[in-house]
């Protein structure tokens, strides 16, 4: 599946919860726009112009019911990517409703389910369906492949693994503040 095809595979089986499983320290996507390059240069925050639509579908999701999770699988120290995910996305994404929790390797031991690739895992209504992301060596997206049906037990395993051992986000990020490219920001 592309993009858009991996967008309308979760719009379609989504209906009450997400999981995403993030595994790598960078990630070309277009939708970060400029602002990644925004952020190195040390500009005040994200274009919101951008960000401020995606901020609404989560709110839009949560009001209807809907949860997406997620954990990123992370070995400090923090890249400059990481640090720009986490402060200018993972933030925000927070404040608008999305629950995240980060599981650094170099704090925590890596549990014995997790699996080491991204992932999307849809818990829906009739069954569960997950899609494994594949990704280029610079993070570049390059297709999802949905998991045959055998499979899903594993990846449900690797959710719960991960989940567990993961840390909240804002607890991560309010004891990282090392990380933090303006020391006054506190999530």
């Amino acid at each position: 599946m592309d993009e858009r095809e991996l967008g309308e595979f979760i719009d379609r089986h989504f209906t009450s919860e997400l999981f995403r499983l993030e595994t790598l320290p960078h990630y070309s996507v277009a939708s970060d726009g400029d602002d990644l390059a925004a952020y190195l240069a040390g500009r005040p925050g994200p274009d919101m112009a951008r960000k401020g639509p995606w901020l609404n579908v989560i709110r839009d999701e949560v009001s209807r019911g809907l949860h997406t999770y997620r954990v990123h699988v992370v070995t400090s120290p923090l890249s400059d990517y990481l640090r720009f995910e986490f402060e200018w996305g993972y933030i925000l994404n927070a404040e608008a409703g999305e629950h995240i929790r980060i599981l650094d390797l170099a704090e925590r031991d890596e549990p014995a389910d997790l699996i080491g690739e991204d992932f999307w895992f849809i818990a829906g209504q009739d069954r569960d369906r997950v899609a494994r992301m594949r990704y280029d060596a610079t993070g570049r997206f390059l297709g999802a492949d949905v998991v045959d049906e055998a499979e899903v037990d594993r990846y449900r395993r690797a959710c719960r693994a991960a989940w567990t051992a993961a840390v909240p986000f804002e607890d991560y990020w309010r004891t990282h503040p090392q990380y933090w490219r303006d020391h006054r920001n506190v999530a």
